[in-house]
């Protein structure tokens, strides 16, 4: 089986020099959850126009379900559906013209367009909205909007390109629980975020650029496992007493009722747990004090710069 997305040797050179893409390779399988991260200018969205043509690459080759773009993009392009940063839609059009409208460019017949534009409203939750006109949703609103209207033709790779952008959490959850189920049911998705809990929860293979080039890539488990060190905090029970001490950990009191310390890849956590419950301190609650794939990347950036 082909894979979902295929990039070699991709280039991106624009007419003043500038050098946005330096020959990355990337190879998404199907039915992946996929994660493409980046600080701003990296090349994330340079890559995703050239995959949906609105960017003309420089060199290089891209396969989408093994199609060549170059050889027969039409095709290509009807395996992908794109949902971009911006809100690009018509404010005077009501919500279920843009998805008859946008099911139109893939060749569906009005009938089936209908039933699948009930379908996905349906899906994520904006189903009363079917009638009104785009000027009237909240912005989380049209964000959904977006992903149906991606899905309108059913493709089998979905792009999302910052689709959470000032969507609040309670939105945010219900979108995660529908691109969960819809990756379960096999299709494709490619996701950019800077929120970085974000790619941790739903993904699990994750490639990081910067500067143009694919500095890491791999599942993100396997690169989680590779941080040198982590910063846990510790709530506890009751007032902690002063002076407490575990041999080869440097505990932190930040609060009355919590201690923070890091955590040094190879170290023996329960160490801490075993002093602490010697001296009278009951631990409640344990948590990370950054978020794990955050440090990584960052821990990353600053390896590439």
């Amino acid at each position: 089986m082909p894979a979902a997305l295929e990039i070699s040797s991709l280039k991106k050179t624009y007419a003043n020099g500038f050098e946005a893409l330096k020959g990355i390779d990337l190879n998404v399988q199907e039915g992946d959850f996929y994660a493409l991260l980046g600080p701003n200018g990296a090349g994330k969205s340079t890559t995703i126009g050239i995959i949906s043509s609105l960017v003309s690459k420089s060199s290089g080759t891209v396969r989408i379900c093994g199609i060549d773009i170059d050889d027969d993009f039409s095709r290509a392009k009807k395996q992908i559906g794109i949902v971009p940063q911006e809100f690009n839609f018509n404010v005077f059009e009501n919500v279920e013209d843009v998805l008859i409208h946008q099911a139109g460019y893939y060749g569906l017949s009005i009938g089936l367009a209908r039933e699948r534009a009930v379908y996905y409203l349906e899906k994520l939750g904006i189903a009363d909205k079917q009638h009104v006109q785009m000027r009237t949703l909240s912005g989380g609103m049209k964000r959904r909007l977006m992903i149906a209207r991606a899905l309108i033709h059913e493709p089998r790779v979905l792009i999302l390109d910052e689709p959470t952008a000032g969507v609040d959490i309670e939105m945010r959850r219900s979108m995660y629980e529908f691109l969960r189920k819809t990756n379960e049911e096999g299709r494709t998705i490619i996701l950019t975020t800077h929120y970085l809990e974000e790619a941790e929860m739903l993904c699990r293979n994750v490639a990081i650029i910067n500067h143009g080039k694919i500095v890491t890539e791999g599942t993100i488990k396997d690169l989680l496992r590779d941080l040198n060190s982590e910063t846990f905090l510790l709530d506890t029970q009751d007032v902690l007493p002063p002076g407490i001490e575990v041999p080869g950990f440097a505990l932190r009191q930040v609060e009355p009722r919590c201690l923070e310390f890091d955590l040094a890849k190879g170290q023996d956590l329960t160490q801490v747990f075993t002093a602490l419950s010697s001296a009278g301190v009951t631990v409640v609650s344990m948590r990370n004090k950054e978020n794990r794939l955050e440090r990584m990347f960052v821990n990353i950036l600053e390896g590439s710069s």
